[in-house]
């Protein structure tokens, strides 16, 4: 560099803080160019064997003016140099190139001259540099100039040991280590590595980044404990913030997953009980050792569900649930269904009685057994509950199912006739329930039939449309029509006087009208101001077509069909309960439609509902008798209909008049739960029969209100001290109310502060807790201090929770306690 035009400006920039500036230039490179400078307002003098006299021009002939004194080849030493005095109250400009770029940074601590000139190869390219200054502060000292220099190497503007230490790791997961290769070449990995050991206390004689994965992991395993003096807090709670921050959460579940096969982790808890277990997520496997054993206590009955409840709401908060979110769930339903089953009493004293009690408790049962199906099938591991679902299958089949059927039976052969003073008939739906709401004219309703809906499935779905903000919904039940099949039931649900068959049986009259399909339903509809559309069809509509249509109808019938659609195929029956749970969605978000569309006034009811086993069916579950009459116009697996059917104790026999329809035809029912053997078709999903899961068809009104109606659940800090002397602090907080459909659960994060600046973990709390026993609403929040909380000793700190504002990533205060930090330096030696 031999041109003074870059030179001039730091040469201003000396001029602006002092009137003398001492340029040496040992190799007398700019001898010729000083002319060329043109510094307003400086005279320049040469040193040349006269350095008394300028020292004299410089501090008596003229002691105000500005003077850029320039010595060319070498400087006396010691004594032999008559300026050194003025020279060490002004200082000496060199430009040299390292020396020019360390002024150029504006930097003025100790040591920055010496990290310039030890990463030369990081300052040629101006770009660097450029990056490198916008991250810099005048009080920057050298350690914070080389973790700046470091930042822009690895392409980022974060600084500290947490950012550089993340970056490296995410890199390392991916099986990379080009930043780190970049750290080598521009000499700055043995800066990283003696921060590493100053401030985490990871300290190797030949360092890498896979050997750091593996001590972290190692003494996260220990708990971080330590014998070092201040012990390893620093890398304890970075550690935390690695797993919680989504930018590195991906990249340590991958480096958990190779440190736990390094270290063998899984044989380390070969032998630990699940109970110990519980508040471990360090490693996947611990995960997957708690289900293992879990799932066999539960198959073995040796833990009550409430144990099993309160262990797997524990481990919701693990790092690794979502791969085992189904298999918690799967074991909670299965623990519960067996409960349920151990106290089963299905005594009855008469038919009302037992219709009453499935629709009270006895479906919760069929509720639990679908719900563990479910989970079971669409977990990603199935292998641990197969000993389970083994137990579920055949308690549920023996226990309920063929018990149930059984108990039922006794009560419809006491019956004479299909009609019950517990429950209104499906028949009468339209009248009992559609009219009287419609009937004045300045009210509308609106209809959704979910063919096969059965009364569990609409239990859960009022749960999940009671959670939506300004909806509520009442569940009622009918009894069915018999046979219990998708016409009869469909037409059943229309405004009518008469209900028969056409006579071969084959088609559903209303009033004499073909009642197949939705247009003729539609047009059944037309004479009471109404119509009918399909889900699928009204789903596409835009938000204005669906307001007018609403608008244009006194009364609206939707239909709505997957479960049937699913159960009824042979190739898919074995998914009827993934079709359940689509169904709970689709409905949710037709009601939202319909809501939007201005509807107020809601039913969802099915046409009947059915009996799904996940297991093949055994011999004993076929009747080994077929049907006879003089004219049998229809065979299905759970009915049959025809003129002139013999009586058979395998079956129950009725005539028209006995189950309410206007024609001639006689019905027979298979017993129970019993099916005809049939060529085709598949024989786990049924409906057509008498069973309580195929009449008890539930009526589920929904109601649309004007102001909001749910809210987060309330949250209390309870502290215990209002000093913290040690590292850490456990802090109480409290669920003062249970979670329930309008009481929803809270997520917050907890943290310690001084003013904005965070001095410990943060960590993230869900409060959800549904029980009524205040001792199950307590959780703890541990927090550890940071090394930066030693700053702010005997200050009062703020402990807070957080809670997202919703639809940003920015958070907002919701709860807050006082504290005072008191930590003497014993404290040092607590961990």
């Amino acid at each position: 560099m031999s041109t003074v035009a870059t030179i001039r400006p730091h040469l201003e920039r000396r001029f602006e803080g002092y009137r003398i500036v001492f340029w040496y230039d040992p190799e007398g490179q700019y001898t010729g160019d000083l002319d060329g400078l043109d510094l307003p307002g400086v005279q320049t003098i040469r040193v040349a064997n006269n350095e008394y006299g300028i020292k004299n021009r410089l501090l008596h002939d003229e002691p105000t003016g500005k003077f850029l004194v320039y010595r060319s080849g070498q400087v006396p030493a010691g004594i032999g140099n008559w300026l050194l005095d003025l020279e060490l109250a002004y200082g000496v400009f060199t430009a040299d190139r390292m020396s020019l770029v360390a002024q150029d940074l504006g930097l003025t601590a100790e040591g920055i001259d010496d990290v310039v000139q030890a990463h030369e190869k990081f300052f040629n390219a101006t770009k660097r540099v450029q990056s490198l200054k916008a991250l810099l502060n005048p009080e920057d000292d050298a350690a914070k100039l080389r973790a700046k220099i470091t930042a822009v190497v690895l392409g980022q503007r974060e600084h500290s040991l947490l950012e550089i230490t993340r970056t490296l790791l995410v890199e390392n997961a991916r099986g990379q280590q080009n930043k780190y290769d970049a750290l080598v070449d521009y000499g700055l990995d043995d800066f990283y590595w003696r921060g590493v050991a100053s401030i985490y206390g990871y300290e190797s004689p030949s360092p890498s980044v896979d050997d750091l994965v593996l001590w972290i992991f190692r003494k996260a395993i220990e708990g971080f404990e330590s014998d070092r003096p201040g012990g390893l807090q620093n890398i304890q709670l970075d550690f935390a913030s690695l797993r919680n921050d989504r930018r590195s959460q991906d990249a340590l579940a991958t480096l958990a997953k190779r440190a736990a096969h390094d270290l063998d982790y899984a044989s380390t808890i070969e032998d630990a009980s699940f109970r110990d277990l519980v508040s471990v997520d360090l490693f996947e496997e611990t995960d997957q050792k708690i289900i293992s054993d879990l799932a066999r206590a539960v198959a073995e009955q040796t833990v009550t569900a409430h144990e099993v409840a309160k262990v797997v709401r524990a481990r919701q908060r693990s790092v690794w649930i979502d791969g085992y979110k189904q298999l918690y769930t799967a074991i909670a339903s299965a623990s519960e269904l067996l409960a349920e089953l151990a106290s089963l009493n299905l005594a009855a004293q008469s038919f009302d009685e037992a219709l009453e009690r499935y629709r009270r408790e006895w479906f919760r049962v069929d509720q639990l057994y679908r719900q563990f199906i479910y989970a079971a099938r669409t977990a990603e591991y199935p292998k641990p509950l197969a000993a389970l679902r083994e137990q579920v299958e055949k308690r549920y089949t023996n226990k309920f199912v063929y018990e149930l059927g059984n108990a039922w039976q006794q009560k419809m052969d006491e019956a004479d006739d299909w009609r019950s003073s517990a429950l209104r008939s499906q028949a009468c739906f339209y009248a009992d329930y559609v009219e009287p709401l419609v009937r004045d004219g300045d009210k509308k309703a609106v209809v959704i039939v979910s063919d096969a809906l059965r009364y569990e499935v609409a239990e859960e779905l009022g749960s999940r449309i009671r959670q939506e903000d300004r909806f509520d919904a009442s569940l009622d039940a009918v009894l069915g029509v018999l046979p219990s099949y998708t016409q009869l039931g469909m037409a059943a649900l229309l405004p009518h006087s008469t209900l028969k068959h056409s006579p071969d049986a084959k088609t559903v009259l209303v009033d004499d009208q073909p009642t197949n399909g939705t247009a003729f339903r539609g047009k059944i509809l037309e004479s009471v101001g109404g119509s009918a559309v399909q889900a699928e069809d009204f789903k596409a509509l835009s938000a204005d077509e669906r307001r007018e249509l609403y608008k244009a109808n006194r009364v609206l019938y939707v239909y709505h069909n997957r479960i049937d659609a699913t159960g009824d195929k042979p190739g898919t029956e074995r998914q009827v309960f993934e079709a359940v749970e689509d169904t709970l969605r689709d409905i949710v978000d037709l009601v939202k439609k319909l809501a939007s569309a201005n509807a107020s006034n809601i039913f969802i009811t099915a046409d009947h509902g059915f009996l799904f086993q996940e297991e093949a069916l055994a011999d004993s579950f076929f009747l080994t008798t077929q049907p006879q009459g003089d004219d049998i116009k229809v065979v299905n697996r759970r009915y049959v209909l025809g003129h002139g059917l013999k009586v058979d104790i395998a079956f129950n026999t009725f005539n028209s008049v006995q189950i309410g329809l206007d024609s001639d035809l006689e019905v027979q029912i298979p017993k129970s739960i019993h099916r005809l053997r049939l060529a085709g078709g598949g024989s786990r999903y049924v409906h057509g029969g008498a069973t309580l899961q195929e009449i008890v068809v539930p009526v589920l009104a929904v109601n649309k209100k004007r102001k909001s109606d749910t809210r987060l659940v309330n949250v209390e800090v309870w502290p215990e001290s209002d000093k913290i002397t040690t590292g850490q602090v456990v802090v109480r907080l409290f669920q003062s109310e249970p979670v329930s459909e309008k009481v929803q659960p809270r997520t917050v994060r907890a943290g310690l502060y001084v003013s904005e600046k965070l001095i410990s973990n943060q960590i993230e709390l869900t409060f959800d807790q549904t029980s009524t026993d205040k001792r199950d609403r307590y959780q703890n929040a541990h927090m550890l201090l940071s090394q930066d909380a030693n700053d702010y000793n005997n200050r009062a700190i703020e402990f807070r929770l957080e809670e997202r504002i919703p639809n940003t990533n920015q958070w907002r205060i919701y709860a807050k306690a006082i504290y005072t930090l008191k930590r003497s330096f014993a404290s040092d030696f607590d961990f």
